[in-house]
């Protein structure tokens, strides 16, 4: 993968988003509506291995060289879990996503960086309507959001699979040209970028969320989210 510059960092400035002209706000849940320091995420991968352990009677290395491999050869560990060995994704994800989330409270500079957003926003989730709205919850935003399309409304296909891009676009009736999607997973952005959406990525330190991070489809580039809702709160800058 290319390196990120400074040079590009500036050329992919999300303060150069013109946000009069949007009028949908995509957002990605985890790694993308809190950072991925705040190590949410490991929480549900640790229950991932833990069910596989269980189900499967691996030692602990053996359950998460699986998970792995899963994740990356079928985008989601339950995707690979389920044309594999048929696993039931209710069960699966029931499982993994019932973690503790009593460390976490109201953010009211997310809350107000959202709020200062125009137009509706959108959850778009590889995760479950439960889990998110769990999130939500907890960081005192679930109201800003329309709706959470999860990978039960997919058909359990992750992103990046185009088909439940256009049956998201479907659903919540967004129009395209006037979107932008937030992402932590860079090549998530390309279907985004090829229906007609502006596309922001929020970096990150793992190969496979960089992955696609330097493709042309990768139209802004913010530290996290609270970068970019501060960068976009000041208006386009040419």
């Amino acid at each position: 993968m290319t390196e990120i510059t400074d040079l590009m960092l500036k050329e992919k400035d999300p303060g150069k988003l013109d946000v009069s002209k949007i009028s949908a706000w995509v957002f990605d849940l985890d790694n993308t509506i809190y950072p991925a320091h705040q190590s949410l995420f490991p929480r549900v991968a640790s229950r991932m291995i833990e069910w596989i352990e269980t189900n499967f009677n691996l030692d602990r290395k053996n359950a998460e060289e699986l998970k792995n491999r899963l994740f990356l050869e079928y985008g989601t560990t339950i995707n690979g879990l389920s044309s594999e060995y048929a696993v039931d994704p209710e069960d699966f994800l029931s499982y993994v996503h019932d973690i503790d989330l009593s460390d976490l409270s109201y953010d009211e500079e997310l809350d107000l960086g959202i709020t200062a957003l125009p137009g509706k926003k959108y959850i778009y989730t590889n995760g479950t309507v439960l889990h998110a709205r769990r999130i939500l919850e907890a960081f005192g935003i679930e109201h800003h959001f329309e709706l959470i399309f999860d990978i039960f409304a997919s058909n359990h296909l992750p992103k990046p699979a185009m088909r439940p891009y256009k049956d998201f676009l479907k659903k919540s009736k967004v129009d395209p040209k006037k979107a932008v999607m937030i992402e932590d997973m860079a090549c998530n952005l390309q279907p985004a970028a090829e229906l007609g959406m502006k596309t922001v990525w929020l970096m990150a330190d793992h190969s496979w969320a960089k992955k696609g991070a330097t493709e042309p489809y990768v139209h802004f580039i913010a530290k996290d989210l609270k970068q970019f809702l501060l960068g976009v709160k000041q208006g386009p800058i040419y």
